[in-house]
């Protein structure tokens, strides 16, 4: 027989969306439980996204997780486009007033993860979801395994946090789903070197080869990627490879490409996805579990945290008696979802090389980029997108 708990909120996934979430519902006094498929170690150094928009960063900085970013993070007043050999700097500071943060999130959720520890708040890691049931009732329930035992975690609200594979996407009615998808033919392949960043701030390349990113982790670690074939292997790619390819793409005067011992090495396939509606009943959907975004826009990381404030918004507000809060949450989230997932297909259609392209095809490309460096009007739209469309701190978190 299960072991019975219950709570206000359960919540499926330790990633940012619903760590936030807790951490933003603890600070409001709503008692949730935290539900992990993988260890704690596996979470805090998994190596995913590494830019937070400007609300994100500010959040939080005002819900007490802003000091290691603080101290550890760079702020990033601006971004560079790379094509025809020549670098154009966006200047978001100028254009926009705000900034973005480079923080890896792998950072971000070890100060969630932390400061709910610390708080003696539950998190429950290896807990593998096996069920939710109920969702059409006031009283859902999510059975789980953990520790070779089964669980069943009785809750008001279940907040599916748990990514594109997880139980929560798969539990939305098939009836009500609609889903939208788009497959891109092309993937990343992504390094971590042991170099100093090669620039302060990073550097999107449009190339005949492809595209080219330089990032950076830390002071002394560069994150690097290139486009690449989807049939590619990474044994394909010896470390010469990729960097003779990235001096290549990222070249323009008075550059040189700073290289080192490659420690990490993977290729990303690239993907554009929503499903909706992102609630059904008592089930909620956020981050993952309900949108993809391909990684060109820095978006991901970002879109999941504003869902995660947008639904804990709705969630103390129904807590404190306001019957209807939890209705609007899914339409609400789509409107912003919608012109993420645009700027970040735009981002990418801008920035890659695909085979099907015509000389036609080229030329608007390279209309758009030079639209887009050269117009006031077309950096202050890219600029705006970049640091983040504006989303409103939940109300009744302290």
């Amino acid at each position: 027989m299960a072991m019975e708990t219950r709570t206000r909120v359960g919540i499926i996934g330790a990633g940012p969306a619903g760590l936030i979430l807790a951490h933003l519902l603890a600070r409001a006094r709503i008692d949730s439980v935290v539900l992990e498929r993988q260890s704690r170690h596996h979470v805090e150094h998994r190596i995913r996204a590494g830019i937070l928009e400007h609300d994100v960063a500010e959040l939080l900085r005002a819900t007490g997780l802003g000091a290691r970013m603080d101290t550890i993070g760079f702020r990033h007043d601006g971004t560079n486009l790379l094509f025809d050999g020549a670098l154009h700097r966006i200047d978001f500071a100028r254009l926009t007033g705000r900034h973005v943060m480079l923080y890896s999130q792998h950072e971000v959720v070890r100060d969630l993860i932390g400061a709910r520890v610390a708080a003696g708040l539950p998190i429950v890691f290896e807990a593998e979801c096996a069920a939710i049931e109920g969702i059409g009732t006031a009283r859902p329930a999510i059975v789980y395994r953990h520790d070779g035992a089964e669980h069943r975690l009785d809750c008001d609200i279940v907040a599916a946090c748990d990514g594109f594979h997880g139980a929560g996407r798969a539990a939305l009615p098939a009836a009500a789903a609609r889903e939208y998808d788009r497959v891109y033919p092309f993937g990343w392949l992504g390094i971590l070197a042991e170099a100093p960043p090669s620039k302060d701030e990073l550097i999107y390349a449009n190339h005949p080869n492809g595209f080219a990113l330089l990032s950076m982790r830390s002071a002394t670690v560069s994150r690097l990627y290139i486009q690449c074939g989807m049939e590619e292997r990474l044994e394909d790619w010896p470390d010469q490879r990729i960097w003779d390819e990235l001096a290549r793409r990222l070249d323009h005067p008075g550059f040189s490409l700073n290289t080192g011992p490659v420690i990490q090495k993977g290729i990303t396939a690239m993907r554009s996805y929503v499903v909706e509606p992102m609630q059904a009943g008592r089930l909620f959907l956020a981050g993952d579990a309900a949108h993809i975004v391909p990684p060109t826009g820095a978006k991901g990381l970002n879109a999941a945290i504003a869902d995660a404030a947008l639904l804990a918004g709705a969630i103390v507000r129904w807590a404190r008696g306001e019957a209807g809060a939890l209705a609007g949450y899914g339409a609400a989230a789509l409107d912003r979802v919608w012109k993420v997932e645009r700027f970040s297909w735009w981002m990418t259609s801008m920035m890659h090389r695909f085979d099907t392209h015509t000389g036609f095809d080229r030329r608007m490309q390279h209309a758009e980029l030079e639209y887009y460096t050269q117009s006031e009007a077309g950096q202050t739209a890219l600029a705006e997108n970049y640091v983040g469309l504006p989303f409103a701190a939940p109300e009744g978190v302290p």
